[in-house]
């Protein structure tokens, strides 16, 4: 393992500045825990950056398929690794709380693969449509693709919102297209296929089948929650949810006897009267089911006749 020896630089503490303003107990477990490895692995990157990046003369070439475990958690510097990790903390503070800490990180660990595939690919068909070589050499590292990927998911979750960029407002899922472009214009040394292979991913998991497969991984492995199953308990947060689709519980017409909500007020106002009329009993010991008791009809005269010796008792 080899020890960064340069001071800790202004990115790096601006950073950590920024972590404890939003306070540790206010990020969630998975998220945090993302930006430790981050910052852990670039105070002590496992190997130098031209080792740990991606690219299709590494990945498809020489077949060092491990750097697409490596090249998303390494940074060129203390700047980008400020960048990614304080959109990270946005981001995951926002889509944790909604997706679940186990789904979220499931979340993360494919993203992180898939997407170095992906740019891998956007590159080797660079390499074929353009006829130019040297996108055979670009090597990508960083944690951005995936942010790119959780951005789409987040405008996804969160519909209808507006965002600003570089001084234009734009519904927020058209601004992962214009960032793409607007950060390439300023930065031009980012890597746009990077960029690009994050939106895509985030396109398949959102549009696409990718979030099916990932269901369908899962689905023999217990502790992993579906985000978008209703549980037996708190159901009424699951309504955020744009794929949840509310299913009536079995016994809800056993439970209220069929009624709307104001009959059942009504019905429950009925019965109580009729328990302390008589003292809570119920003719021939007839157990009353469990739900709203429908009281025996009865004359208007008999009717008469117990409101009058409610009043006498009063």
């Amino acid at each position: 393992m080899q020890r960064r020896r340069e001071r800790v630089n202004a990115g790096l503490l601006l950073l950590l500045y920024q972590i404890s303003q939003v306070g540790l107990q206010n990020i969630p477990p998975v998220t945090l825990g993302v930006l430790a490895l981050n910052v852990f692995l670039f105070l002590n990157p496992v190997r130098p950056l031209t080792e740990v990046c991606i690219s299709v003369n590494e990945a498809i070439y020489k077949k060092n398929w491990q750097r697409l475990l490596l090249s998303p958690f390494h940074h060129a510097d203390d700047w980008h690794l400020y960048y990614n990790m304080i959109s990270m903390l946005w981001k995951g503070i926002m889509l944790e709380k909604k997706l679940k800490s186990v789904w979220f990180a499931y979340i993360i660990a494919v993203f992180s693969v898939l997407i170095g595939v992906v740019y891998v690919v956007l590159e080797f068909l660079l390499v074929k449509i353009l006829d130019d070589p040297s996108y055979e050499m670009s090597c990508g590292v960083g944690f951005s693709g995936v942010l790119f990927a959780l951005k789409v998911l987040n405008n996804h979750y969160n519909p209808g919102r507006v965002s600003t960029v570089l001084g234009l407002r734009l519904s927020s899922k058209y601004v992962c297209w214009v960032e793409l472009v607007a950060i390439h214009l300023i930065a031009p040394g980012t890597s746009f296929a990077g960029h690009l292979a994050g939106i895509l991913v985030g396109l398949m998991y959102t549009k696409g089948p990718l979030k099916k497969i990932m269901k369908a991984c899962a689905g023999g492995i217990s502790f992993f929650t579906d985000p978008g199953r209703p549980r037996d308990y708190y159901s009424d947060y699951y309504g955020y949810y744009p794929d949840y689709q509310y299913r009536t519980p079995r016994n809800y017409y056993d439970y209220t006897g069929g009624l709307t909500e104001e009959e059942q007020l009504e019905r429950a106002v009925l019965n109580s009267l009729n328990e302390r009329d008589f003292g809570g009993a119920t003719s021939n010991n007839e157990r009353r089911p469990y739900g709203f008791w429908f009281p025996p009809e009865r004359s208007e005269e008999e009717i008469r006749r117990q409101r009058l010796r409610r009043f006498e008792r009063r």
